[in-house]
């Protein structure tokens, strides 16, 4: 019997081994088409790239990373290369490379976040688990502090309306940050628990309650959970990417930019360094006063905050977004005059409406904007390789210019030898 139970494991490992092949010098599985057949067995997190694109070779180092450090869980770690296996492509509906899915029976979720392994492999351990996992130890709090910066706490029993509520949003935003329950007895100092149940988020070393509810309203306390959810989940003064920016955009606040520059080793210089540690001083020194109506953030990528502001802007500078309209302000003073406490008067100045703002959302504005950042691409392109950039657009130019002389041109000259014909008929008739 041993015998045969082993005999049958060996077929099944050779048979998945057909499926499958590892990649030389990596944990990451290469995909094929027969991936369609076992995708829904156990948890996957794929990668579906093209041979060509520059993102995807980009991405190639960091995803045998999250192969790597996910090698002892049961996350299974894979790539498929799209143009050979288009049935995968059509399947899994992918418009882009490279796209990132967390496949888990049939759940399937996107990953928009910032290419890096570490927040690539804790949106992967996110999903792996329940929406909300359940803490049974006091010590277990030390592990989550250290290798969670920010997290979500229901202490009390799984029952109730909040609870209920609370499962349900965790079920919402699973892929965006980590949920927990435990007991007041489990929790006991980790958290400062009055009264039971409690929610918490922790974020920067401390717990912040969440008071707004009142369990005789549900839908009202439904309402608040998922609002109060959605802004909690990001740090209180994160650096923007391009990877999450649309999820800030998400919170519905006014979104308050340190812009600065890092060099290739994503450094920022002295100087930048004090205006940016300057913008985070208001919000951590008055974060009652500005938490629920303003996001601060600080962003290295000026070329993103100049598309939003259609103009070049000074570095560092400072900008706030409006999320819901598209408009920004932007400070009359000089980067230099900018202190904690003319920051305050501009924000008081956006919260009762009477700061300038620019941009929005009208047809005239988008068309603009996409006129500011197709200039903006081709200015970028010039300087970094002129000749590619002459080359690229100027072989197109001169394919029209030549259709253009061989549409026009014969006609003139078929009727310069009209011309010419009639004026030697007329001559000889003359004669």
């Amino acid at each position: 019997m041993v015998s045969l139970t082993r005999g049958c494991f060996v077929a099944l490992l050779y048979a998945f081994s057909a499926i499958l092949t590892n990649t030389a010098g990596s944990r990451v599985l290469e995909l094929s088409d027969r991936f369609l057949d076992i995708h829904k067995d156990g948890q996957w997190l794929v990668m579906m790239y093209a041979p060509w694109c520059a993102h995807c070779k980009r991405l190639e180092p960091v995803w045998s990373h999250v192969a790597q450090h996910l090698h002892a869980t049961p996350i299974r770690v894979g790539r498929v290369d799209c143009t050979r296996f288009n049935s995968v492509a059509t399947a899994f509906k992918v418009k882009g490379f490279p796209t990132i899915l967390f496949l888990k029976g049939d759940q399937e979720y996107a990953y928009y976040g910032d290419r890096t392994r570490d927040e690539i492999v804790k949106f992967a351990l996110r999903l792996s688990g329940p929406p909300v996992q359940e803490i049974t130890k006091p010590q277990s709090f030390f592990t989550i502090k250290k290798d969670r910066d920010l997290y979500f706490l229901y202490v009390g029993d799984r029952s109730g309306v909040l609870w209920e509520l609370y499962h349900r949003v965790a079920n919402i935003f699973q892929a965006h940050a980590f949920f927990y329950q435990s007991h007041p007895t489990i929790v006991d100092k980790h958290a400062p628990v009055e009264n039971v149940p409690a929610l918490f988020v922790y974020k920067e070393s401390s717990h912040y309650n969440f008071t707004g509810h009142n369990l005789s309203d549900i839908d009202k306390v439904n309402e608040t959970l998922y609002k109060w959810v959605n802004a909690e989940r990001f740090p209180t003064f994160p650096k923007v990417t391009r990877g999450n920016i649309n999820q800030l955009y998400l919170t519905n606040k006014n979104l308050v930019l340190a812009v600065v520059e890092e060099n290739q080793l994503e450094e920022v210089a002295p100087d930048m360094l004090e205006f940016r540690d300057m913008v985070e001083s208001v919000i951590k020194s008055k974060r009652e006063k500005y938490h629920d109506h303003f996001q601060f953030g600080w962003i290295a990528s000026p070329d993103l905050v100049n598309n939003i502001a259609m103009m070049v802007l000074p570095l560092p500078s400072l900008i706030v977004i409006n999320t819901t309209t598209n408009h920004h302000h932007i400070p009359d003073d000089e980067t230099e005059k900018l202190t904690p406490h003319v920051i305050e008067l501009f924000l008081e100045q956006i919260r009762n409406e009477s700061a300038p703002r620019y941009g929005g959302n009208s047809w005239l504005v988008r068309i603009y904007r996409s006129w500011f950042e197709m200039r903006t691409t081709l200015a970028s392109m010039w300087r970094g390789n002129p000749i590619l950039t002459g080359v690229m657009f100027g072989t197109p130019v001169g394919f029209l210019l030549l259709i253009c002389y061989g549409s026009f041109c014969p006609d003139i000259l078929d009727a310069n030898d009209e011309e010419d014909e009639n004026a030697s008929s007329s001559h000889m008739k003359n004669d």
